[in-house]
């Protein structure tokens, strides 16, 4: 058997071994059940569309044709706080915004000035902004953090390659988009995965990413195939794309308390050119995932009071629209956090202005606030991590902090 049929075996449930010894250890014997998912927006999302100073009049001056209109004219911005407004593709939001469960951090985003996905991307995932040898994610550190007894399944990412904010020296795993992600593989024969077994189990090199890879399918195929999922899916078949995944994910999350960290990332948020306003190519991208959020929460059930949902994406873009009809690449942008115990109802941040002289370079919404504040702050609050533990997760995390409260008491 070759090494690429070994790998092949297992691509149904990617996996990040564990290089460190210590990786598998517990650092408490009070774990926290609460959880945390986080969508990463690939492309750079428009923060300025997303949520809108429809209040200001420099807003329509500078977006003349893909400005929000007002709240209450058609398609017309959701009234927020009287300056804000939210796109309305995000209308599936609405009541977690009344509920006080979703609130947004303006003129958030990185410190760096890179205007590259690449490089902001990976800056964002490795929350080292500026070092390109990091050489983990953010959110592996995190769940190496934890308290309590670790699973190959406590750190689950969706989507087609490993993403990099998973990579590092504690074990996760990948699943592919769609119900292909759940499926039984080829090793769920009871004979090729007793050939498989013979072959692999003891291996010196392969053996541990052998078991940590059946573990992790084995948790997740038992999450999936419950009686409670094929009660409540009424044998219909789920919505595509986000919405789909979320659905999914929620399932997995309810049905095994051993999953406690996701990670999804969602592109084609790179709008140069037709952007549209309330309608057209933005709001076709914001609709499902909105739609896709609202399911996540719902579907947790009394589980989204312990979750939180941190939205995200590189950088935002140009305050003013281009000639095209869309906008170039940015820099401030806005963070979207949603759980059952967040301060909710509030656009949180230090709100900088989008006036000619309050521009980055003349050109883009500042950053006042670095987006790794606030992912301390949901590590900290949220997730009830020490200062030590903080400063292994974010070690170059600026010493003023976010001066907001996430949370509620």
């Amino acid at each position: 058997m070759k090494r690429r049929d070994f790998l092949n075996a297992l691509a149904s449930a990617s996996l990040v071994v564990p290089l460190g010894r210590g990786a598998w250890a517990a650092t408490s014997d009070n774990p926290t059940g609460r959880k945390l998912v986080v969508v990463m927006l690939r492309g750079a999302v428009d923060g300025l569309n997303v949520v809108a100073p429809v209040g200001d009049a420099e807003y329509l001056r500078l977006r003349p044709t893909i400005g929000l209109a007002a709240p209450g004219a058609e398609n017309g911005a959701i009234a927020l706080d009287g300056y804000f407004g939210m796109h309305p593709a995000l209308a599936s939001l609405q009541p977690l915004w009344q509920e006080k469960k979703l609130a947004f951090v303006h003129a958030s985003g990185s410190p760096d000035e890179t205007r590259s996905h690449f490089d902001a991307q990976d800056y964002m995932e490795s929350a080292t902004p500026g070092r390109k040898n990091t050489p983990d994610g953010w959110m592996n550190r995190l769940v190496a953090q934890l308290p309590g007894q670790s699973t190959p399944s406590r750190l689950l990412g969706i989507g087609p390659v490993m993403p990099r904010i998973l990579s590092g020296s504690a074990a996760a795993i990948n699943l592919p988009n769609g119900a292909a992600g759940t499926r039984a593989n080829i090793l769920d024969r009871p004979n090729i995965g007793a050939a498989f077994d013979q072959l692999y189990a003891n291996d010196p090199r392969f053996g541990r990413a052998y078991q940590d890879g059946k573990s992790a399918h084995k948790e997740v195929m038992e999450a999936a195939e419950s009686r409670e999922m094929q009660m409540a899916d009424r044998g219909a078949p789920l919505p595509n794309g986000f919405p789909d995944d979320a659905a999914r994910l929620a399932t997995l999350m309810r049905n095994d308390p051993r999953i406690q960290l996701a990670f999804v990332a969602l592109g084609g948020w790179d709008t140069h050119t037709s952007q549209g306003a309330g309608s057209g190519q933005l709001a076709n991208r914001l609709a499902p995932l909105a739609q896709g959020l609202a399911v996540l929460a719902q579907r947790l059930g009394p589980l989204f009071d312990d979750t939180t949902i941190v939205v995200m994406s590189e950088f935002g873009r140009t305050a003013h629209e281009n000639g095209n009809g869309g906008t170039d690449h940015g820099h401030g942008n806005v963070m979207w956090v949603l759980g059952g115990r967040v301060n909710g109802g509030k656009v949180h941040g230090d709100w900088p202005g989008i006036g000619e002289s309050a521009l980055n370079e003349g050109r883009d919404l500042a950053v006042t606030t670095d987006f790794r504040a606030v992912l301390a702050q949901v590590a900290e609050r949220h997730l009830r991590l020490s200062d030590k533990a903080l400063a292994q997760i974010f070690p170059a995390v600026p010493q003023k902090q976010a001066g907001f409260e996430l949370f509620r008491a």
